[in-house]
């Protein structure tokens, strides 16, 4: 047999490589194993910080487990944990198995990597609810058919935690590595000043020790993270060497940072979650539409499934016509039907149209209620009982009294003016009626000054 490699951001084509290293192309034949070079793809996308020697040659080599890990502390993923779901989906896609290891152990003493302070401890029953919502959404992004060689496999380990003793684990696991080795990690070094209890300081082991079983028990050679994790990883196979003789493997992925330098996945409303009921599919496509250029023109390459050339050129052509958001509008709609569906997409998009775009009042009557709410967040609320829009509605008195505009003066001027809109439609008469026929979902109106100056008028009885 005869391995070869897809390398779809160089070339389209499929190249066999020889053992002296020379390639060329070739077309299909029965006796080629077919695997992606995982690493140089990493390596094209800006998706390696460090990679541990060895890592490439063993995934070129034959089929390897690989796990990354996730912390249980909601029932939520959110953006920030996008890119280590996508490196186990990448893995999955180039042929190796993929694991997610949801710490139900580790989550009730708190990873002190990246924290000022010890977090608060969750207690078991929330820590399984977190890991089922956890699990609904990998299954997104990973395929767990179990009659795929490759299947991917969600392990927690409290399952093999949960019975080990105190006394068993510092003599079988913590006489292999030294405090002055724990000391060294910058995850500890970091909170030294701060203060760092010895619940935290055994984060370390017991995350290298879950590297060890996995690699005894299921046969796993990688563990991949973020580069704040290099050092816990580094301790998982410092153990396998120690414990058994055995060789393990890591890679580590940046850190994403924004331009401005604010935290990757946080908006001035909160976080942007996974979970369509913590945030709505229209709000998660505007996250990613809304990214500045410089951050898009990263993400998409760090992000997107497509090849990289295909991107590039994307890219090319962003920055000839950078208000047109080519970049932003392909990486949302991505990603958003990725995590939601192509008809979350659809209403997104459409959603987008009656903020930002020339939507129609067909299209606004097409919102429920809370899709509408959902689109609506953010803007300014005026609430007034319905016998105020009954017969002999004052349109510019209204507008002044609710601060929408400064004054009837000014409200007349931008009316007549055709600057003015009740649910997408102009409306130039300064003496205009309601009527119940106008009220969206029976309760609402949206009033429109200028391009993207907007008020939802909510009526009461």
């Amino acid at each position: 047999m005869q391995i070869v490699y897809y390398l779809p951001y160089v070339t389209n084509t499929w190249l066999l490589f020889n053992p002296e290293g020379s390639q060329k192309p070739i077309t299909f034949a029965a006796n080629y194993i077919f695997r992606m070079n995982l690493v140089k793809e990493l390596q094209q996308r800006g998706l390696v910080h460090d990679v541990m020697p060895g890592t490439e040659e063993q995934l070129n080599k034959e089929m390897t487990a690989g796990y990354i890990g996730f912390d249980p502390t909601a029932d939520s993923l959110h953006v920030g944990s996008m890119l280590q779901i996508t490196l186990l989906r990448r893995l999955q896609l180039a042929g190796h198995k993929p694991y997610a290891l949801v710490g139900g152990a580790t989550g009730m003493i708190g990873d002190p990597t990246g924290k000022s302070a010890e977090r608060n401890l969750l207690d078991r029953a929330t820590i399984d609810k977190n890991c089922e919502g956890i699990r609904k959404q990998l299954e997104k992004f990973l395929d767990f058919d179990p009659t795929k060689a490759n299947a991917a496999v969600m392990v927690n380990n409290y399952d093999w935690l949960k019975d080990y003793t105190f006394l068993d684990f510092i003599r079988d696991v913590g006489k292999h590595i030294t405090v002055g080795y724990m000391m060294s990690k910058d995850s500890v070094k970091t909170r030294m000043e701060t203060g760092l209890s010895f619940t935290e300081f055994s984060y370390q082991l017991i995350q290298g020790y879950d590297f060890y079983y996995l690699f005894k028990e299921k046969g796993l050679k990688l563990q991949m993270g973020g580069a704040d994790q290099w050092g816990n990883i580094v301790t998982g196979t410092e153990l396998i060497r120690r414990m058994c003789g055995g060789e393990a493997f890591a890679l580590t992925s940046p850190l994403i940072t924004k331009s401005d330098g604010g935290k990757f996945g946080k908006t001035e409303s909160g976080t942007i979650w996974l979970d369509r009921e913590r945030t709505s599919p229209y709000q998660f496509y505007q996250f990613w539409l809304n990214l500045k250029d410089e951050d898009a023109e990263q993400l998409i390459l760090r992000f997107s499934f497509k090849p990289v050339g295909e991107l590039q050129a994307l890219i090319a052509e962003h920055k000839t016509a950078p208000h047109l958001r080519l970049v932003q509008k392909s990486l949302a709609e991505e990603i958003t039907e990725m995590v939601h569906s192509k008809e979350d997409l659809i209403f997104a998009q459409q959603a987008s149209e009656i903020l930002f775009g020339n939507a129609a009042i067909d299209t606004l009557r097409t919102l429920n209620e809370k899709q509408l709410l959902e689109v609506m967040e953010g803007v300014k609320q005026v609430h007034c009982s319905k016998s105020v829009l009954e017969s002999g509605f004052d349109l510019l008195g209204f507008l002044a009294e609710h601060k929408i505009f400064a004054s009837k003066g000014e409200a007349r001027k931008m009316v007549q003016s055709g600057g003015f809109s009740i649910n997408k439609e102009k409306v130039t008469a300064t003496e205009h009626q309601i009527a119940a026929s106008d009220l969206l979902n029976q309760k609402y109106l949206l009033f429109q000054k200028g391009k993207k100056d907007y008020t939802l008028v909510i009526v009461g009885k």
